[in-house]
C-alpha cells in the first residue's frame, strides 16, 4: 500500500521537490524572472518525478498520491498568491482550479461510497495533462502579464472541467456494482 520508502525513492523525491518551490512562490512572485522560473523547476519535476518512475520501475500507490497532492499544493500556493497579489481574480482563480474542484469532489464521493478501503491512485489521462499544461501556461501569461489571458482562463478551465468529468466517468466504471448497491 503507502510506504514512507516510497517517497524517498528519486520519483518521490521530485515530487516533494514542489513543496520548497511552491512555499518560495508567495516571496518571489513580483519579480517575473524569479517567478518563471520557480514554475518552470516546478512543472519539470512534475514531468521528471512521473518519467523516472516509469522509466525505473519505481511506479507506487504512495508516488502517485505524493505527485498529486504536490501538484494540488503548487496550484492552491501559486493561485492564492496571485490572487493575495491582485493579479488574478477570485473569479479567475476559481475557473483556473476547475479540474482541482472537481477531483476533490470525486475524492469526497469515492470516501462515501467505500470509506473504509481507498481507491487505487489513477494516472493522468490526456484531459488532465492538458489541463495541467494549459494551466502552467496560464500562470506564465498573468506573471509576465502577456497574451491572451481571457482566452487562457477559460481554455484552462473548460479542459480542467472535462478532465475532471473524464475522471469521474472512469471512477463509475469502475465501482458500477457498489454504485448501484447505496
Amino acid at each position: 500500500m503507502y510506504s514512507a520508502r516510497d517517497a524517498l525513492r528519486l520519483p518521490g523525491l521530485l515530487s516533494l521537490s514542489r513543496l520548497p518551490l511552491a512555499a518560495s512562490f508567495p516571496f518571489v512572485f513580483r519579480s517575473s524572472t524569479d517567478a518563471v522560473a520557480v514554475l518552470s523547476l516546478a512543472a519539470a519535476s512534475d514531468v521528471l518525478d512521473g518519467w523516472v518512475a516509469r522509466r525505473f520501475g519505481q511506479q507506487s500507490p504512495t508516488g502517485a498520491v505524493l505527485d498529486g497532492v504536490m501538484d494540488k499544493l503548487v496550484a492552491f500556493v501559486v493561485l492564492m498568491t496571485l490572487v493575495l497579489g491582485r493579479e488574478l481574480s477570485v473569479a479567475e482563480a476559481v475557473v483556473l482550479s476547475s479540474r482541482e474542484v472537481g477531483e476533490a469532489a470525486l475524492v469526497v464521493w469515492a470516501l462515501a461510497l467505500r470509506p473504509r478501503r481507498a481507491s487505487a491512485p489513477h494516472v493522468a489521462n490526456t484531459l488532465g495533462k492538458l489541463a495541467t499544461t494549459l494551466q502552467f501556461v496560464t500562470l506564465l501569461a498573468v506573471v509576465l502579464r502577456r497574451g491572451p489571458r481571457a482566452m487562457l482562463v477559460v481554455s484552462t478551465g473548460l479542459c480542467g472541467a472535462a478532465a475532471a468529468v473524464a475522471y469521474g466517468i472512469r471512477e463509475l466504471a469502475e465501482r458500477p456494482g457498489e454504485v448501484q448497491a447505496r
